[in-house]
């Protein structure tokens, strides 16, 4: 089967996962208590919210600025555009093609090899992931259930040692290609041998050219404005659920937003349509749901947490394609191309 093959698949098994779960959240609704939860609602708090979400993809430009930094001190300027291009490109795309447009963006425009900015993405989500992580042991002892909740907190800590097994072994990979990559690359060889040939030639060398954009800064500085950054980029994240819920006068504590961002990084990890349709609404609402908040009023809550994330970031990233001139329809086919 093709490539395109692949990501058609991948699409229609995304479009029948959104359709399950959106069946299920609007199943058994009273849409009339839906509509009057949308009434109350304070679109001060919506405003700012819209104000923090921007800010935190500029926070992931300043860090992926550090990042960069050992194979070119890039301009602010491309490394935003880059940034928020790509969320567009989640949002719309299947398979998470914006991360590819990330990566070809930034390399275009600042003459860089795509394999070398993609691999500091990958470092990227790593941080993210151990940030997540740290979220989770936060949330985990520090939120307050109704009784009766006592297994979605266990289910929360079995999920943080899965994520927590698989980011160690994603690093201890890394570390052992970096410190030996030579012969790192020829066991990896005598793994690919029994597959064709072309498999061997395609990803040895790719392998290659990745492994040299695993850099992180060496100064101390720079190491601690990653750091600095990444608490930013999450505090940024929780902060506009918290002004949602206050919007809709629901007084919960900030940590049951931690709570709810939680849900949304493991719902974003399931195949679904673009924009994460379905999965996203449905952890939004069961996480509310978590804190007795009746089903309409957690289902309005999801819908708005998904907009405030959706819509101002395609709006700005369509803005950036405009201003840079780029083509959206040459970087999603380039994007298919090197998945």
């Amino acid at each position: 089967m093709t490539s395109a093959g692949r990501v058609d698949l991948k699409f229609l098994l995304g479009i029948g996962i959104s359709l399950f779960f959106l069946v299920l959240l609007f199943r058994k609704i009273d849409f009339e208590q839906l509509a009057a939860a949308f009434k109350i609602l304070d679109y001060r708090y919506l405003a700012a919210a819209v104000l923090i979400t921007l800010c935190s993809y500029s926070c992931r430009a300043v860090r992926w600025h550090f990042l960069v930094l050992p194979l070119k001190r890039a301009r602010p300027r491309n490394l935003l555009a880059a940034t928020i291009i790509c969320y567009m490109g989640n949002n719309l795309l299947p398979a998470r093609l914006g991360e590819f447009l990330r990566a070809i963006v930034l390399a275009e425009k600042e003459q860089l090899e795509v394999s070398a900015v993609f691999a500091t993405l990958v470092v990227d989500r790593l941080f993210d992931g151990f940030s997540v992580l740290l979220i989770l042991v936060v949330t985990f002892f520090t939120v307050q259930l109704p009784p009766g909740m006592e297994k979605v907190q266990q289910g929360l800590v079995t999920g943080g040692y899965v994520t927590l097994a698989l980011y160690v072994a994603v690093i201890a990979f890394l570390v052992v290609l970096k410190r030996a990559t030579a012969r790192t690359i020829h066991l990896l060889s005598l793994l690919l041998r029994p597959f064709p040939k072309i498999v061997s030639d395609t990803i040895i060398p790719i392998l290659g050219s990745f492994i040299s954009g695993i850099r992180l800064p060496a100064k101390p500085g720079e190491l601690t404005a990653l750091l600095a950054s990444s608490l930013l980029i999450w505090a940024t994240a929780a902060w506009p659920i918290d002004l949602v819920l206050k919007a809709f006068h629901i007084q919960l504590p900030f940590t049951a937003a931690l709570f709810i961002l939680v849900f949304l990084v493991f719902a974003v990890m399931v195949p679904a349509s673009p924009g994460y349709v379905g999965t996203y609404h449905a952890a939004c609402m069961y996480g509310l749901m978590a804190f007795a908040i009746p089903k309409e009023q957690a289902l309005s809550v999801a819908l708005v947490v998904h907009a405030v994330g959706f819509f101002p970031v395609i709006l700005f990233g369509f803005f950036f394609l405009w201003r840079e001139k780029i083509s959206f329809a040459a970087l999603t086919s380039a994007s298919g191309d090197k998945e």
